[in-house]
């Protein structure tokens, strides 16, 4: 699985992907445009500090503006806006800029000219701390302004190690990025932060890391009351659980994410996708799980009742062998057969629900697909739980499946 990698530190905002973009001062981007085109090399060079403040803010405005519309454009203002900054030794303005190119690279898969920019941004900061003030801070940065750019660098040059398998590196940048989201109480930040560890120890087969991280993640999620964190965090431990064979915990987990995700369909699909998965899989692997270990308490019992009836004799010639292997043989089959039998009986409009369950569709979904109202579809989906005797969605198609009616 793909890491989410979501330490939003220093992923471009996608703030619109229309042409009507408006910043926070209420400007487009073909105005902007057109007030810095005024701006010739000599007008900059005879430009006031006021002008050249008022500039570099332009230019970051289309940097922002354009990250998701032309990369091209993108990368053209902001290093117009980083040789002003640089010029001027505005520390802050410049770390910005600099985190937006190494972001830019990042996303390019140029990794050392991304750390490059990453760590000249983390100079900046430096000079800030050192005393270096701006036209906006004429009585230099605050501590809290440090490391707020400070967090975010951090954790974005361990998002880098971490893609590049440097996974040493990255745990020293995160830890670091930790402390500061610990200094000051951000509870969201580092839930975030422990569940993207999480994923990336779960890619190493780390699971006993994994929890660990999870399990800080579920913490944090909790203390900052942030319910999609909380079922994100639950994800992730059931995901993890399932993966070391302990399906009751990974059930446990992933019911209690499923109950969250489930009573938010419309915003959280992908989560929905992706834990009904984890459900099905976990499912699946306690039913074999069952089924190996009553075969092998069969196996005990039978090899105690041969051994009564032929006497006490420990030892067992071929031919008894063979008995022993076809009783067993047979009695596994037909515990195979059995829960693949006794199918409910279900009409076609519940098999057509089925199938679309089957396949992740919610329940607006399903109703605009087969023109049915929500509330229906929500009749027959408590029907077919009630048919299958199954607490949930997840159990229900993963049932379904197994008795081969989808």
């Amino acid at each position: 699985m793909k890491r989410l990698l979501t330490i939003i530190f220093l992923l471009i905002t996608a703030l619109t992907t229309s042409r009507a973009y408006n910043d926070y001062r209420g400007h487009n981007l073909d105005s902007l445009e057109r007030v810095v085109a005024r701006w010739t090399p000599e007008a900059v060079d005879k430009a006031s500090t006021q002008e050249l403040l008022e500039l570099n803010r332009n230019y970051r405005d289309l940097m922002l503006g354009y990250s998701q519309l032309n990369q091209e454009k993108f990368y053209y203002y902001t290093q117009k806006a980083l040789q002003i900054s640089r010029k001027e030794g505005w520390a802050s303005a410049s770390a910005d800029a600099l985190r937006y190119l190494g972001q830019f690279f990042y996303a390019r898969e140029r990794y050392d000219s991304a750390l490059v920019y990453f760590n000249e941004a983390l100079e900046c900061t430096d000079r800030m701390e050192a005393g270096a003030t701006s036209p906006t801070n004429p009585g230099g940065y605050s501590e809290l302004d440090i490391d707020d750019i400070r967090s975010a660098l951090y954790g974005s040059i361990g998002n880098l190690y971490n893609v590049m398998d440097s996974i040493p590196k990255a745990m020293e940048y995160y830890e670091k990025a930790g402390a500061i989201f610990d200094k000051y109480g951000w509870n969201e930040s580092n839930s975030i932060l422990y569940y993207n560890i999480g994923e990336t120890w779960m890619e190493t087969d780390e699971f006993r890391k994994a929890i660990s991280a999870y399990e800080k993640a579920l913490d944090y999620a909790t203390r900052a009351g942030d319910s999609l964190f909380v079922a994100n965090a639950q994800k992730g431990l059931g995901r993890a659980y399932m993966e070391q064979g302990k399906t009751w915990k990974a059930l446990n987990y992933l019911h209690r994410a499923d109950e969250y995700y489930s009573s938010h369909e419309k915003e959280e699909l992908p989560f929905i996708k992706e834990n009904y998965e984890y459900m099905s899989a976990a499912l699946m692997l306690q039913r074999r799980q069952f089924i190996l270990i009553t075969s092998g308490l069969l196996l005990i019992v039978l090899l105690v009742i041969f051994t009564v009836r032929l006497g006490g004799k420990l030892r067992l010639t071929k031919k008894e062998k063979a008995e022993v292997t076809a009783v067993l043989e047979e009695t596994i089959d037909e515990m195979g057969r059995s829960s693949t039998t006794d199918a409910p009986s279900i009409t076609e409009r519940e098999k057509e629900i089925l199938d679309l369950l089957s396949k992740g569709y919610t329940t607006p979904e399903i109703a605009e697909g087969i023109s049915l109202s929500p509330e229906t579809v929500k009749w027959y989906r408590k029907k077919l739980l009630v048919k299958f005797d199954v607490s949930n969605t997840a159990e229900l198609v993963t049932q379904a499946r197994d008795l081969g009616i989808i």
